[in-house]
C-alpha cells in the first residue's frame, strides 16, 4: 500500500502518513496548512495573471501609470530572483560571518585596552550594519512571499532575534561613533554586553532559518 505525502504549504515540509500532523514540526502551523504532496507536481508557485490594461496616459501625483507599471515589473523581477537564487540565505552569511570577529575584538580591546583592537572591531561592525539593510530587506520578502507571512513560534523568534541584532549593532556604532574610548571608561562591560547580545541574537536568528532551510 502506497502511503500518502502531505506538504506544508508555507515551508514545504513532507509528512508520510494517512492524516498530516497536527502541526509542522519545522514552522509550526497546523494541520489545515498541508496540502496532498504529488511527486510530480508542477511549480510551488501559481501561474501569473497577465496584467489588465490601464490607462497609460492617466498620471498620479505627477507620475504617469505607465512608469508607475513598469517600476512594479522591476520589483517584482528582482523578487523573483532573489527568491530563485535564495539572496537572503546568502546575504545573511555576511553580517553572521563578521559578528563573531566584531565582539572578539571589542572584547580582546577591552581586556588588552588596545585602541587599535577596538577601531579593528569598529570597522567590522560598520561592515555588519551596511549588510543589514540587504538582509532585512530581502528576508521580509521571502517571509511574505514564500512562507506567506506566517505567524507562528519560529517566524516570530526569528524576527525577533533578527530585530534585536540590528538594534544591538545601530546602538554599538552611535555608541562607539561619540565615544571612541568607550572600552577605556567604567561603561566598557555594557557596550561589550551589548555586542554579546548581538551575536546571541544573530546566533538565534540563525538556528530559526538553519530549521526552515534544513526541515529538521
Amino acid at each position: 500500500m502506497t502511503t500518502k505525502k502531505w506538504q506544508c504549504s508555507v515551508c514545504k515540509y513532507i509528512h508520510a502518513g494517512d492524516e498530516p500532523p497536527e502541526k509542522c514540526p519545522v514552522c509550526g502551523v497546523d494541520k489545515s496548512k498541508f496540502v496532498p504532496f504529488e511527486d510530480d507536481s508542477a511549480a510551488d508557485t501559481p501561474p501569473v495573471e497577465p496584467a489588465a490594461e490601464k490607462n497609460t496616459t492617466d498620471t498620479a501625483g505627477g507620475i504617469s501609470l505607465e512608469d508607475k507599471n513598469r517600476w512594479e515589473v522591476y520589483w517584482e523581477k528582482a523578487v523573483e530572483l532573489s527568491l530563485k537564487h535564495h539572496i537572503h540565505p546568502i546575504s545573511v552569511h555576511l553580517p553572521n560571518g563578521v559578528i563573531p570577529v566584531a565582539v572578539i575584538l571589542f572584547v580582546l580591546a577591552w581586556l588588552s585596552g588596545s585602541e587599535m583592537l577596538a577601531k579593528a572591531g569598529f570597522i567590522n561592525l560598520v561592515f555588519i550594519l551596511l549588510s543589514l539593510p540587504l538582509v532585512g530587506l530581502t528576508g521580509f520578502v521571502e517571509w511574505q512571499r514564500k512562507y506567506k507571512q506566517a505567524q507562528t513560534p519560529l517566524f516570530k523568534m526569528k524576527i525577533a532575534a533578527a530585530s534585536l541584532t540590528a538594534v544591538c549593532c545601530l546602538i554599538s556604532f552611535i555608541w562607539y561613533l561619540v565615544n571612541p574610548e568607550i572600552l577605556g571608561s567604567s561603561q566598557a562591560w555594557l557596550f561589550v554586553l551589548i555586542n554579546l547580545l548581538m551575536l546571541a541574537a544573530a546566533g538565534v536568528a540563525g538556528h530559526m532559518g538553519g530549521k526552515l532551510v534544513f526541515k529538521e
